[in-house]
């Protein structure tokens, strides 16, 4: 899904940056026609300089990777390290078990409801631009925030 998206829009006329391992790069998996492409030596790097390049964050059905990447996204926006929107395109039901565990996870008082709240989900591509705008970061508490600037 990723090279069919950077396709799409490198053929509408837009940029793509892409980051990835050196490990995955000697692979040969990297896309050579992207409009930036960065080397970085791990994996804890590419999903940093992947956060600083985003002004938001899609997830589209995925395996490890994306349920990672999703999952400390969110966790940055809960702790303020960032405030950036999450939204997930539940096609045909994709993460419906995930979204159960994260209900799941609020009834049992692990996440708190507001956190939950911090992923908007949408079925349908049409409705990913509404929900990135709809957006809003959670509210971070001020001892957590102490000695850092808020975002």
């Amino acid at each position: 899904l990723m090279k069919i998206a950077a396709e799409a829009a490198l053929d509408a006329g837009g940029e793509v940056i892409g980051v990835i391992t050196q490990q995955l790069m000697v692979r040969e998996v990297g896309h050579p026609g992207l409009t930036l492409l960065e080397v970085v030596p791990t994996m804890h790097e590419r999903k940093m300089r992947m956060a600083n390049h985003a002004d938001a964050f899609v997830a589209l059905p995925g395996g490890f990777g994306t349920f990672d990447e999703l999952c400390e996204m969110a966790t940055w926006d809960q702790l303020g390290i960032h405030a950036k929107p999450l939204v997930m395109l539940n096609v045909d039901g994709y993460f419906d078990g995930f979204l159960a565990q994260l209900d799941r996870a609020v009834e049992d008082r692990f996440v708190k409801p507001e956190h939950r709240t911090m992923l908007a989900v949408v079925t349908d591509v049409e409705a990913v631009f509404a929900a990135l705008e709809a957006w809003r970061a959670p509210e971070v508490p001020d001892w957590l925030l102490q000695g850092t600037p808020k975002p």
